[in-house]
């Protein structure tokens, strides 16, 4: 299924597509000489926004949750591309333990864990599922919304190691599993649990990727730095591609401190979007997304039009902006230049999604809500994912074909997320502790 995008391409988008086209080879270049110098994440997924005029990425999430939601016919895609990925992180890997979120009532949740095992065990792995949930005290079966099921088991940890210990299961007996690496599907949000600090295993991605640690406005400052070589590449306005943004570093929704400081930020950042607006002939009215700095799952996050809308927050707005997932304080948040989305299925508003694996686009979805608007955050309750959305797949353009024929969309959607998977690797490069 193909989107239908509800405005008329005749703009820089379009103009922006055409150059990457005509740039195809000096663009695949590019990306092969900056992997030499910054290693990949070995997976990520990243959320895009096209409005028409402008083309970029939103939030990039290093532990994708919606493989699941991919499409089945590009899954031999997803075999290659976690073949690599193992190679490079831990060449010599034979088991792998999947640590998953703790939330395991959330049945598409628990899909993803199984899809994302299947694809890792038809890469060549020996592949169980570990939890760290204090829930998880003997080995559960779970189902999935689709009848599929999932066996969790309770790790232990032994030393500097952590273990699936041999353990009775009904009327069979689960072997003990001592795994080479161990792959987080966990965002650590909640902060690094004891069970998993300093441990002699290979754990995928870092620990210090984990939202525990990382900041939004860390990655989109390295998407900065890539942006703008990206756009002198190309020779086109780097704005097309890169959304502005702002942080404050000091808040509480509940006191209201910081509220001067917010308010003072939206309004410089709205001056600038407007001057943008004007110089490409936009009609519609600037806004900002403020949202936690750290942190996922649609939580801490509003729209905003104008510096008033963020001065005098009724109680209820303070509650939701005050809290994220974990139930952790918002003390940071970053206002990112909002970036409308004029794409739609069945007449409900989408943005794409695009997954990769180590540097390669795998495959992506539509994020699809039908009580949003196209000014919002689409990441949030009553949102559904429609696969099958990738006819081919990102990485194969038609360079005869039109700008907006559906592969020329899609390998334009590719680029930009390869773009942030690559500050995405900056980032986790210069957060490493080994580089301080």
């Amino acid at each position: 299924m193909v989107p239908h995008l509800t405005t008329a391409l005749n703009g820089p988008l379009l103009a922006l597509e055409k150059s990457m086209l005509d740039a195809m080879p000096k663009i695949e270049h590019w990306f092969r000489t900056q992997w030499l110098d910054y290693a990949a994440p070995f997976y990520a997924s990243v959320d895009l926004r096209n409005a028409g005029f402008k083309l970029a990425p939103v939030d990039t999430n290093l532990f994708p949750g919606g493989f699941n939601n991919l499409n089945p016919e590009f899954h031999h895609l997803c075999v290659q591309a976690a073949m690599v990925a193992i190679e490079k992180v831990c060449p010599e890997a034979s088991r792998l333990l999947i640590i998953p979120e703790n939330h395991t009532r959330n049945t598409y949740y628990l899909r993803n864990v199984l899809e994302l095992a299947n694809i890792l065990k038809q890469a060549g792995l020996d592949v169980r599922i570990g939890s760290i949930s204090p829930e998880i005290t003997e080995p559960t079966l779970l189902t999935t919304h689709d009848g599929q099921n999932l066996l969790l088991e309770p790790v232990v940890r032994v030393g500097n190691r952590i273990k699936l210990p041999q353990t009775a299961f009904g009327e069979e007996t689960l072997s003990a599993f001592d795994s080479c690496a161990i792959l987080l599907n966990n965002d650590l949000s909640g902060g690094i649990p004891d069970i998993l600090k300093d441990l002699e295993q290979d754990l995928i991605p870092p620990l210090y990727a984990g939202w525990s640690t990382r900041r939004k406005s860390h990655h989109f400052s390295a998407y900065n730095r890539v942006a703008a070589e990206f756009s002198t590449l190309l020779g086109i306005d780097e704005w097309l591609l890169n959304p502005y943004f702002e942080t404050c570093d000091e808040i509480d929704f509940t006191t209201r401190n910081g509220e001067a400081c917010l308010a003072l930020k939206v309004e410089q950042l709205l001056e600038k979007i407007k001057t943008k607006y004007a110089e490409y002939g936009v009609t519609q009215d600037p806004f900002v997304i403020v949202k936690a700095n750290a942190g996922t799952y649609g939580m801490g996050i509003m729209t905003v039009k104008s510096p008033d809308d963020v001065r005098g927050l009724n109680r209820k707005a303070r509650n939701k902006m005050s809290v994220i997932k974990e139930g952790m304080q918002v003390s940071e948040v970053i206002i990112q230049e909002g970036v409308y989305t004029f794409e739609s299925i069945n007449e409900s508003v989408a943005e794409p999604v695009v997954y990769m694996m180590d540097h390669y686009v795998i495959g992506g979805f539509y994020r699809v809500h039908t009580g949003r608007g196209v000014d919002e955050n689409l990441n949030a309750p009553g949102s559904h994912f429609v696969p099958l959305a990738f006819e081919k797949p990102c990485t194969l353009p038609d360079c005869a074909g039109a700008p907006d024929a559906t592969p020329n969309r899609f390998y334009a959607y590719g680029v930009v997320a390869r773009m942030a998977l690559l500050a995405a690797a900056i980032e986790l490069q210069e957060q490493d502790p080994l580089n301080q």
